[in-house]
């Protein structure tokens, strides 16, 4: 089994509870606070980590005490990156109503830059699959970042996210070109392609990448498209927390299964079971019990 590549961000999540999130001018009282790791490709190397799925993951961690706090933080999940710059490392704000859904404001900083120099002892030819987010493509690196893929072997697994429309149309035509497996909510399906119907979107988009496309349905689970047929894998009853990193957990589940042979249906089963246990708790990090249970679902 070869490993995965996962580039992109780590931060520190502030997650504040409230009942609904304030109007203008308004004040309410924050039940609950959590500072918690987070960052897109933080949560999808978490699910390979504790999934014991071979990676790498480059993530660049800055300094101040957003990067104080990660650093301590990676070290003791045992995650491993070598990448550790002497700029100010940012934070996200993540504001949860009582119904589990979140907001975010995020503090971009030195996790949101990309040089291909990270990359220098590695062989791209090694790896399997590359993850990438669209956040670091908006960035101020994401010319340099998608240049860097654009001549990699393997499937390059890419998370538009919910600004996709703010990334520079060359720089995603350039990633499509690269013909990648794309993951996304409806929502998110939806305003990539500016059509509300969901079959049409989803020919709309495989043309552009020729390549499986995963959509995400909430409580509903997930589906596929394949550019002949629509698949719909049901999800798993849950009691929401939260649904920070869900989205991320999602993909990082079905990477983890790809990368050992399963099916994509098989893939979508076990990503709508894992990220079901993910909304039911604060931030992404499950207990060991629970990722036990999940390795022996997954051998």
């Amino acid at each position: 089994m070869k490993k995965c590549l996962v580039i992109g961000s780590t931060v520190c999540d502030i997650i504040i509870y409230v009942d609904k999130l304030p109007k203008r001018s308004e004040d309410v009282h924050v039940k609950d606070q959590v500072l918690s790791l987070g960052g897109c490709a933080y949560n999808v190397v978490s699910v390979l980590h504790n999934l014991d799925i071979p990676h790498v993951f480059i993530s660049p961690v800055g300094t101040g005490m957003y990067g104080d706090f990660v650093k301590e933080e990676l070290r003791k999940k045992n995650i491993k990156t070598d990448v550790y710059l002497q700029e100010d490392n940012g934070c996200c704000y993540c504001i949860i109503d009582s119904s589990g859904e979140r907001s975010f404001m995020s503090y971009h900083k030195c996790e949101y830059t990309f040089s291909p120099t990270w990359l220098n002892d590695y062989n791209l030819d090694d790896f399997s699959y590359i993850y990438i987010c669209g956040l670091e493509i908006e960035d101020r690196d994401g010319h340099i970042l998608s240049d860097t893929i654009s001549g990699f072997s393997g499937t390059v697994v890419f998370a538009p996210g919910p600004r996709v429309n703010m990334i520079d149309e060359k720089l995603l035509n350039k990633i499509y070109q690269s013909n990648p497996i794309l993951h996304l909510n409806q929502d998110e399906l939806k305003e990539i392609t500016k059509t509300t119907n969901i079959d049409e979107a989803l020919k709309k988009l495989y043309k552009l990448t020729q390549n499986i496309i995963i959509v995400t349905l909430g409580d509903k689970g997930s589906m596929y498209y394949d550019g002949k047929k629509s698949i719909r894998v049901k999800g798993y009853d849950a009691t929401v927390k939260d649904t920070v990193g869900a989205g991320d957990s999602h993909i990082g589940a079905v990477i983890s299964c790809l990368s050992k042979g399963k099916t994509l249906e098989q893939a979508l089963d076990f990503a709508n079971l894992l990220s079901s246990k993910i909304v039911q708790t604060q931030g992404v990090n499950l207990s060991n019990k629970e990722y036990d249970e999940l390795r022996k679902i997954l051998a």
